[in-house]
């Protein structure tokens, strides 16, 4: 398959597939690789054919998988050095690592990967734009506010797959504890629907095509609560956009790549 496709998106765990002509690609590896390898199959994809894994930070719900990926399928696994340093840590596990620095684009068998910082409570916690084909496609998850630097890095994206994490209303009336309440909402946690419609609306430009909204949170947040906040958000500004949901439990619509050379 020649596009992406959301494999898991959600505390629980998260991955995501990336592929072109040349390489294939996961980024994050939040789940079983048991649960990632049945999710690949049901889009035709053969784990044994994944060239790397791009990793955003250390939580586990985005490295759980990496154990057996990495001593398994023998999997490189690209991070900076302060979460390669993490997974290690958690994991007990070294895998063949290929670092990057972040903040500087390095290229990957075709691949133009652009790995840039985000504010999360991690170690070096970063996002990814990937320019491939003609296109640019951002992922962008796990970030307490959206910095100068995320608006800039996501400008022109053709496909952008965007937090929508919580409702604040609904964070405040859950049973969770004021700690998770206090991380949730900080400028280390988690975009709200309301922050991801503002940030959209701040990087749109007219061929922006599809975008994602991804790692809604189980208990504070619902799919058609997350479509309707940015809906507004858009449509506010007078702009619009397709917008699909990236599922925790079942793989997501996937986006199949379209050259510039065919539009």
């Amino acid at each position: 398959m020649i596009g992406f496709c959301p494999l898991a998106s959600g505390s629980k765990g998260n991955a995501i597939y990336f592929g072109t002509d040349r390489v294939r690609v996961l980024i994050d590896a939040g789940i079983s690789a048991a649960q990632i390898e049945k999710r690949l199959a049901s889009i035709g994809i053969g784990l044994d054919t994944i060239d790397a894994v791009l990793i955003t930070h250390e939580h586990t719900d985005h490295i759980q998988g990496l154990t057996v990926l990495s001593e398994k399928w023998k999997i490189p696994v690209f991070a900076n050095a302060e979460t390669a340093k993490g997974i290690c840590d958690a994991l007990q596990v070294r895998p063949r690592f290929k670092i990057f620095t972040t903040g500087e684009p390095f290229a990957f068998e075709g691949l133009e990967v652009n790995p840039f910082s985000i504010p999360h409570d991690t170690m070096d916690p970063v996002a990814f734009t990937i320019r491939a084909d003609g296109l640019k496609i951002g992922f962008c998850t796990d970030l307490g506010y959206a910095t100068s630097l995320v608006k800039k890095q996501l400008q022109e994206c053709d496909y952008l797959y965007l937090e929508a994490n919580h409702q604040p209303s609904m964070v405040h009336a859950s049973h969770r504890p004021a700690v998770y309440k206090q991380r949730v909402l900080g400028k280390q946690g988690h975009l709200s629907n309301g922050d991801c419609g503002a940030l959209l609306a701040a990087v749109y430009h007219e061929k922006l095509k599809h975008v994602h909204l991804a790692h809604l949170s189980s208990e504070c947040n619902v799919p058609e609560v997350a479509l309707n906040v940015v809906q507004e958000a858009l449509a506010a500004q007078n702009r619009a956009v397709e917008l699909s949901i990236a599922f925790q439990e079942k793989v997501s619509e996937p986006v199949r790549f379209r050259s510039l050379s065919q539009e």
